[in-house]
């Protein structure tokens, strides 16, 4: 029987809840995000709105919530490149071993060297900022995390009976790979993708924070915190919301990759 430990339960229900808002945002928000009224700037909140305006008067709640899609878009497809490029690497890495190994393994350590806020900024001298400059830049980031997972998982794979059984069949790597390798190794990749997905939340609002993600008038939470640095002594809650949400968004996937690898691998939890 599964174990759903406390961990998983709540990442589970923090991501639910993120997933939620962030879709609900497309269809609706309490007001327009680029709405401005100067009349209302920097009201507190509950004073004119659930959390008040900012400098320009627009709906903190609305752009937190638009916020909210914005950074799960561009993580999640950041993730999804990442780990399907990631994965594809490190098993054709592990099927061949030797040489072609090592060389995939060598390149990953000098591209995982790279931090995504360089590659984002080599990137946009080239193509400019906006929201794919940063998808590719924290995907570039995670490529080599996930060549590093599916080719240490595939070569325990390779080791073992069945497929040793299989390759004396007549089957080529290929086959194996697809029919015995993927299967085995895919529960290790969601748990590393859950846990990358708070990780490329983060890092793009890191690289809102600098100007280099989604251009504005759309919202995201980067830059909601760097707006506010301005206003830190007079308006507080422009910094504490959108660092909330992000501290709160990382955490629940976090839990969720922890949650994830207790119940995909009960022997992990046996181990502590």
């Amino acid at each position: 029987m599964p174990r759903w430990g406390a961990g998983l339960i709540a990442g589970g229900t923090l991501t639910t809840i993120l997933v939620t808002v962030a879709l609900i945002s497309l269809i609706w928000t309490p007001l327009s995000p680029g709405k401005m009224q100067i009349t209302h700037k920097l009201q507190p909140p509950l004073s004119y709105g659930l959390l008040g305006t900012d400098q320009y008067g627009r709906d903190v709640l609305s752009m937190l919530m638009a916020g909210a899609w914005n950074s799960l878009s561009i993580a999640a497809a950041a993730v999804a490149i990442g780990a399907s490029t990631g994965t594809l690497i490190g098993m054709f890495a592990a099927s061949r071993r030797g040489l072609a190994e090592a060389f995939v393994m060598r390149t990953a350590d000098v591209a995982f060297a790279v931090p995504p806020i360089l590659s984002a900024m080599m990137l946009g001298a080239f193509l400019g900022t906006g929201r794919w400059t940063a998808v590719i830049a924290i995907a570039v980031f995670m490529v080599p995390v996930f060549t590093r997972v599916a080719a240490g998982a595939a070569r325990q794979v390779w080791s073992r009976n069945y497929v040793l059984a299989a390759r004396g069949a007549g089957k080529g790597n290929l086959l194996i790979t697809i029919e015995h390798v993927f299967p085995n190794i895919a529960n290790q990749i969601v748990v590393q993708a859950a846990v990358q997905l708070g990780l490329a939340i983060l890092t793009e609002a890191g690289l809102s924070f600098l100007g280099l993600g989604t251009p504005p008038p759309a919202p995201t939470w980067g830059r909601m915190l760097a707006d506010a640095q301005t206003y830190l002594e007079i308006a507080p809650w422009l910094a504490i919301l959108p660092g909330l949400a992000i501290a709160v968004a990382v955490l629940g996937f976090n839990m969720l990759g922890d949650g994830l690898r207790d119940l995909l691998d009960p022997r992990t939890e046996d181990r502590r």
